[in-house]
């Protein structure tokens, strides 16, 4: 009888914990939602719960993003930021990972650190020599100045973590595809690449999930609306002095966290053994 007890107690107690945090996570969503369907006499009516629809639902904000602001160009020049970086990131951290991971000695471990160090820099000390760059090639005020400095960060922490993946894998592999008639690089394309993809899928999403939430430095380089990422746009154009759209930024932060939410789930497997993957070394 206490044995049975006991166990209610822990399964309670274990579905009450996952409850809980289903609850935490979701609730940013539902209040996104609500907030953003919500009419402005509901919104604003401080006598008002706020937990739930006092009024009819509406989509004022919804027609409000796409019809009187530059919302569809914000999210196009995301979409244009983050795969540029990406692809930037992966052609330079691809074959920076595994040089450093096949590189015998201490000296691959030792710069595989210091290019993770470059990553700890603190986004405030890089805006001088960062704005004297973009001054000097001409991008002031183009989202292709984030193009230019965002694999600054993200190179060295992709490159790190790629590093650490690589070196899980069998150097064997790589040695028999070069006996079966492989180049190094054939080798590296044909066995190792397929091999990594949970590596390269985390690479990704953190990428581009990084580019997409970033602010200071899209605040810093950019100023006119059109040249604007969802975030910063979503940010600025939406809060005029004191007066808060909130129906209108909360439609926007709804429409730019879904796709990245539903991308984490469906690859989240894949995402937690690319981040865990070098662990046993």
């Amino acid at each position: 009888m206490q044995l049975t007890v006991g166990k209610i107690a822990r399964e309670t107690a274990f579905y009450a914990g996952v409850v809980f945090f289903v609850l935490l996570a979701t609730f940013p969503f539902y209040w996104m939602l609500i907030t953003s369907l919500k009419s402005n006499p509901d919104l604003y009516n401080v006598t008002n719960i706020p937990f739930w629809f006092n009024q009819a639902p509406t989509l004022e904000h919804f027609e409000y993003l796409f019809e009187q602001t530059e919302f569809t160009q914000w999210l196009l020049n995301s979409l244009t930021i983050g795969v540029c970086v990406v692809a930037i990131t992966l052609v330079t951290s691809l074959p920076a990972g595994y040089s450093l991971a096949r590189m015998t000695g201490r000296n691959g471990e030792a710069l595989g650190i210091g290019i993770f160090l470059t990553y700890l820099v603190p986004p405030t000390l890089l805006f001088l020599p960062l704005s004297r760059l973009v001054a000097n090639l001409g991008l002031q005020n183009s989202m292709w100045s984030l193009v230019l400095i965002y694999p600054t960060f993200t190179i060295p922490f992709c490159t790190w973590l790629l590093m650490g993946f690589f070196k899980a894998l069998p150097p064997e592999i790589e040695e028999a595809a070069i006996v079966d008639g492989c180049s190094l690089f054939g080798a590296f394309i044909r066995m190792v690449i397929p091999l990594s993809m949970p590596a390269i899928l985390t690479v990704v999403i953190f990428t581009f999930t990084l580019t997409l939430q970033e602010f200071v430095y899209a605040l810093t380089f950019i100023s006119s609306t059109a040249e604007k990422p969802i975030t910063l746009g979503v940010a600025t154009d939406l809060v005029r002095g004191d007066i808060f759209f909130w129906g209108e930024i909360m439609a926007g932060a709804l429409i730019a966290s879904i796709p990245v939410a539903i991308a984490y789930n469906l690859f989240l497997n894949r995402f937690i053994s690319g981040i865990t993957g070098g662990a046993v070394k």
